[in-house]
C-alpha cells in the first residue's frame, strides 16, 4: 500500500501530542475559569483563569499543583468556586484544598490551604478515600461532595477556612450527610439553600441505565431531611429510567433529563407542591439532552438565572438552544429556540446573566471554548490551539447511515480521505470506547493523520452508542462482541459497496471497549486485514472477575451475569478465539491500567505469537487507562500507520 504522501499530514500529527484540552469550563462573576490537561507536561491538568471578557489569561495552580480527580476510577468533578472561595482536588495527595480568590482580580490571596488530611495507606487500595463532584455552600460555610471509601458513596460536607471552622492543622474529617446505597453523584444546592437535590444508581445498573433523582431538605445547620427518591427507577422497577444532571432554576423549581419517554428529555418539577412530585415535560422531542455518566461534573444544561439554555443531539449531531419556558406551543411546557453558532460538538454548559459558556468544536475548529452573549447573539471562540490545517485541507465528517446488525438503521461519521475517496483508498473503521460512547464530529487531529495521508476514517456509532435515544443504547444489551462487531463490518462493507474503499485494505482500531470491538472483530469476521488494541479487553471474564467498582457489574448488561454466563463470555472472548486472528495486529498498552490490567494485552499477543501472527506491543511505563501523555500519544499514531502501511504493503 502505497497511500498518498501529503506535505501538511505532519502538522496533524504532532499537534496531537501538544495540544491541550479543556475541561470543565465555569463563569465566575466576570471571570472565565477552565481545566487545561497538558499532553506536554505528562497530562498535568492545572486551572486557568481570564479576568473578565478580554483580560489576561493566568494559570491559578502551577506546578506541582495536578487537579485531577479519581471519583469512580473516571474522576471529574475536580474543583467547585463561588464568592471567594475555589475548592479543588490535589492528585498528588488526593485531598481537597482551598484557595482564597479576589473576586474582583481573580488574583490568589493566600496560598492554598489543605482542607482534608491525606488518605490512609497509599491511596490505591479499596479502602482509598476520593472525594470530588463537589459545591460549596455559601450559607453554611462549606464544600459539599461525594465520597467514595469502602466500597460505597455518601454524600458529605467539608468546613472552609474561617470562624466556624476552627483551626485543624492537616484538615478536617468529611462530615457525612447522606449514605448511598452504592454510588451517588451531582450534589445541587437550590438557590435558598434549603433543598439539595443528586442522583444515585445501584448495581447492576450503570448510570445511564437505571438512576433515581434524590431530594431533601436542609435545616439551618445543613443537615438533610426526609431524602426521598423523585423520579428515575432503581433495580426493583418494572423499568429502567435514567435521569442526568439536576439544575435549580428557581428556588422550587427543578429540571432534570429523564429517559422516561425513550429520549433524555427536560423535564421540570414545582418542589413546593404538596404530595407525590408531579414532572412536567418541557420539551418531548426525539433529542438527548443528556450524555453516559462516565466522568463526573458533565453539564448539558444551564440557567442564568433568568433563562435555561441546553445542549441537544439529534442525529448525532449536538445544537446549543434556548428553552423558552414562556409561550409554550401546545402539548409542550417549553419551545427550543436554536442559537445561531456554526458548532455542532458541544459540552460542559455553564451560564451566568446572559452570558453561555461551553466547550465547542466542528468538523474544521478545534475544541476551544464558546463565549455566547444571549442579548445580542454575538459570540466568540477560543481555541485550545491554534489548528493545525487550513479549513480547505479538512474534508468534512459525513453521515453515513447502512443497514447494521439484524437490519437495523445505523449510524457513522465517514471522513474521507484528502482529495476524495476512491475504490483503492485504503480505510480505517474506529470503534468508540465505552461501549455506551459516541463518534462527534468535531476536529479531531487524530483522525486527520490518516486523512492527510490518503486514508479514509469510519467512526461508527454501532448500536449501543449514545445520542439516538434509548432503544438505540439497548440494541447492545446481551449483544456486546456482537452487534458492535457487525455493525463495523457493516460500516466497511457499505463503502466499499459506494466504491469509497478497498476491500483488500480495511484496518480496525480501537481502545478500552472499542478494542475489545477491534480484536472480536478480526476474530468473528472477514472483513478486516489489519487491527489495532489500545488498552483493550482481550478477556471479559478476566474483565469481570476484576474490574474496578464502578465497572463491577457493567457486563452483567453488556453480555450477562457472571459466573452464570460464563460459556457466553468464552463465546465472546477474543483470547479464547485467538486462533481465528490471521492478520497483523499492534497493540499499546499502559503499565499502571487498573480497568484493564497489561495481562489482557500480554495474554493476547502471546496467543498470536504462538501462532505465527505478525505481532507488534508497545508497553507504556506511568500510563493507566487511556494515556495523557503527548509523547506516547504521537508515538500510537505513527507506529500504528507505520504497522499498517509495512502489512499492507
Amino acid at each position: 500500500m502505497t497511500p498518498r504522501q501529503v506535505p501538511d499530514s505532519l502538522p496533524a500529527a504532532t499537534a496531537v501530542g501538544r495540544t491541550a484540552g479543556f475541561l470543565e469550563p465555569r463563569l465566575w462573576g466576570p471571570h472565565r475559569l477552565w481545566l487545561e490537561q497538558r499532553p506536554q507536561e505528562q497530562g498535568r491538568t492545572t486551572l486557568m483563569l481570564r479576568c473578565g471578557d478580554a483580560g489576561p489569561v493566568s494559570e491559578l495552580t502551577p506546578p506541582p499543583w495536578n487537579l485531577r480527580s479519581r471519583l469512580h476510577g473516571y474522576g471529574g468533578g475536580a474543583y467547585a468556586i463561588a464568592g471567594g472561595d475555589l475548592v479543588f482536588v490535589h492528585d498528588g495527595d488526593r485531598c481537597l484544598w482551598h484557595l482564597p480568590l479576589d473576586p474582583a482580580s481573580g488574583r490568589p490571596l493566600a496560598e492554598p490551604r489543605r482542607l482534608t488530611p491525606p488518605d490512609r495507606g497509599d491511596g490505591s487500595g479499596a479502602d482509598a478515600a476520593v472525594l470530588a463532584d463537589g459545591l460549596i455552600d455559601q450559607g453554611r460555610r462549606r464544600w459539599i461532595g461525594v465520597l467514595e471509601q469502602d466500597g460505597r458513596d455518601q454524600l458529605v460536607s467539608v468546613p472552609l477556612p474561617g470562624p466556624l471552622a476552627g483551626d485543624q492543622p492537616g484538615g478536617h474529617l468529611p462530615l457525612p450527610l447522606h449514605q448511598a446505597e452504592d454510588f451517588c453523584a451531582y450534589p445541587c444546592l437550590s438557590p435558598d439553600g434549603g433543598q439539595l437535590a443528586w442522583v444515585e444508581w445501584q448495581q447492576p445498573f450503570m448510570p445511564w441505565q437505571r438512576s433515581q433523582l434524590w431530594l431533601a431538605e436542609l435545616d439551618g445547620q445543613g443537615t438533610l431531611l426526609q431524602p426521598r427518591v423523585v423520579a428515575g427507577s432503581g433495580p426493583g422497577d418494572p423499568r429502567g429510567i435514567s435521569v442526568f444532571q439536576p439544575l435549580w432554576i428557581g428556588p422550587h423549581a427543578l429540571v432534570v433529563a429523564s429517559d422516561e419517554s425513550g429520549w433524555w428529555n427536560l423535564q421540570r418539577l414545582d418542589t413546593a407542591q404538596p404530595g407525590p412530585p408531579r414532572w412536567q415535560p418541557l420539551l418531548p422531542l426525539q433529542a438527548e439532552f443528556a450524555l453516559p455518566q462516565w466522568v463526573s461534573g458533565l453539564r448539558t444544561t444551564a440557567w442564568d438565572g433568568s433563562v435555561l439554555v441546553a445542549a441537544a443531539c439529534r442525529g448525532g449531531c449536538w445544537e446549543l438552544g434556548q428553552v423558552a419556558l414562556e409561550g409554550p406551543k401546545a402539548g409542550c411546557a417549553a419551545a427550543w429556540q436554536p442559537l445561531a453558532v456554526p458548532f455542532d460538538d458541544l459540552a460542559g454548559l455553564d451560564a451566568a446573566a446572559g452570558t453561555v459558556l461551553a466547550l465547542a468544536a466542528n468538523p474544521t475548529t478545534p475544541q476551544g471554548l464558546l463565549e455566547l452573549e444571549l442579548a445580542s447573539g454575538s459570540w466568540r471562540h477560543t481555541a485550545a490551539a491554534p489548528a493545525p490545517l487550513k479549513a480547505e485541507q479538512i474534508e468534512p465528517p459525513q453521515a453515513l447511515w447502512f443497514e447494521g446488525h439484524g437490519r437495523a438503521r445505523t449510524h457513522a461519521w465517514f471522513h474521507p480521505p484528502r482529495g476524495g475517496a476512491t475504490a483503492a483508498s485504503p480505510l480505517l473503521v474506529k470503534g468508540h470506547s465505552g461501549p455506551t460512547g459516541m463518534a462527534r464530529r468535531g476536529l479531531q487531529l487524530a483522525i486527520q493523520f490518516w486523512t492527510s495521508r490518503g486514508w479514509g476514517v469510519v467512526d461508527v456509532n454501532y448500536g449501543g452508542s449514545t445520542g439516538f435515544g434509548r432503544a438505540y443504547r439497548e440494541r447492545l444489551d446481551g449483544q456486546w462482541g456482537v452487534v458492535d462487531v457487525a455493525d463495523c463490518a457493516a460500516a466497511a462493507e457499505a463503502l466499499v459497496a459506494a466504491a469509497a474503499a478497498s476491500g483488500e485494505r480495511i484496518a480496525i482500531e480501537g481502545g478500552s471497549a472499542g478494542g475489545f470491538t477491534a480484536l472480536a472483530a478480526l476474530c468473528f469476521t472477514e472483513v478486516f486485514q489489519a487491527g489495532a488494541s489500545r488498552y483493550g479487553v482481550a478477556d471479559p471474564a478476566a474483565l469481570a472477575r476484576q474490574s474496578h467498582r464502578f465497572e463491577a457489574r457493567y457486563l452483567d448488561g453488556l453480555i450477562g451475569p457472571w459466573p452464570t454466563a460464563e460459556a457466553t463470555y468464552r463465546a465472546r472472548s477474543p483470547l479464547e478465539h485467538a486462533g481465528q486472528i490471521h492478520c497483523p495486529v499492534i497493540f499499546f498498552q499502559g503499565l499502571e491500567d487498573t480497568v484493564v490490567p497489561p495481562e489482557q494485552t500480554d495474554s493476547m499477543a502471546a496467543a498470536l505469537e504462538a501462532r505465527g501472527v505478525p505481532v507488534e506491543v508497545h508497553r507504556f511505563a506511568g500510563e493507566g487507562h487511556g494515556f495523557r501523555s503527548g509523547s506516547v500519544q504521537v508515538q500510537v499514531l505513527e507506529a500504528t500507520e507505520a504497522f499498517f502501511r509495512r502489512h499492507f504493503a
